[in-house]
């Protein structure tokens, strides 16, 4: 986000907020569709590559200039080798905290820390850019249920649309969504993937974490 736009994780992050109440909607799915996210925009940026199923850092000395995006591709290096699946999930709350301090510091949000009975309670957030957020939301949604042709669509959009939906994200996908456009989440995936190969990999991944293995739909098919 160094150039004031939100990265992947951070704009998946803001997806979950309630812009009517400015509050946070509890999901379960958050942190995995966060890091999820990061991957992506790692790989995307050619940081991270696919080697046989692993998630494996290109080169040891390269930077993102993203201290979330760093933050986890030296979490990568420190690590044993791990697939991508793995890294969807490990250690994924870490990743979504630097998100939301980064947004807090980038003005999307505001910290505020309260007292109550002489204790310091846990910092409280509460979003503060509520129109970009609105409008990032509804962009998300449009992708998701516009006219828009699947081939038009941004490879960043169709990732971001992708994750959003596997994680349930609600100002994204609601409960009849994934009959009504399970085609199009679909082919939005193999957009992605066009650019990042290994997208259906991490979509399946998050729909594992929030649904389970026995739940989760199969992943997108890439080509053939």
């Amino acid at each position: 986000m160094s150039d004031g736009s939100p990265s992947l994780p951070a704009r998946l992050y803001l997806l979950a907020w309630d812009t009517a109440r400015r509050r946070l909607r509890p999901d379960p799915g958050l942190a995995p569709v966060v890091r999820a996210g990061a991957l992506t925009e790692l790989t995307g940026r050619g940081l991270l590559v696919d080697a046989d199923g692993v998630a494996t850092p290109r080169d040891l000395d390269a930077h993102s200039g993203d201290p979330v995006l760093d933050g986890l591709l030296e979490l990568v290096m420190e690590s044993g080798p791990r697939p991508w699946e793995s890294w969807v999930t490990c250690y994924a709350g870490v990743t979504l905290r630097a998100v939301r301090a980064q947004l807090a510091a980038a003005g999307f949000l505001r910290a505020d820390s309260r007292r109550g009975l002489g204790l310091l309670r846990p910092v409280a957030y509460t979003l503060e850019r509520v129109q970009a957020v609105e409008a990032l939301q509804h962009k998300a949604r449009q992708t998701l249920t516009g006219p828009e042709p699947v081939a038009e669509v941004l490879e960043d959009d169709a990732a971001l649309v992708a994750l959003a939906a596997a994680a349930g994200l609600p100002t994204v996908t609601g409960p009849a969504d994934r009959d009504g456009y399970g085609e199009r989440i679909e082919a939005l995936t193999v957009r992605g993937s066009r650019a990042v190969p290994v997208l259906a990999r991490v979509v399946l991944a998050v729909r594992t974490a929030v649904s389970g293995p026995d739940t989760a739909a199969p992943p997108a098919r890439t080509g053939g």
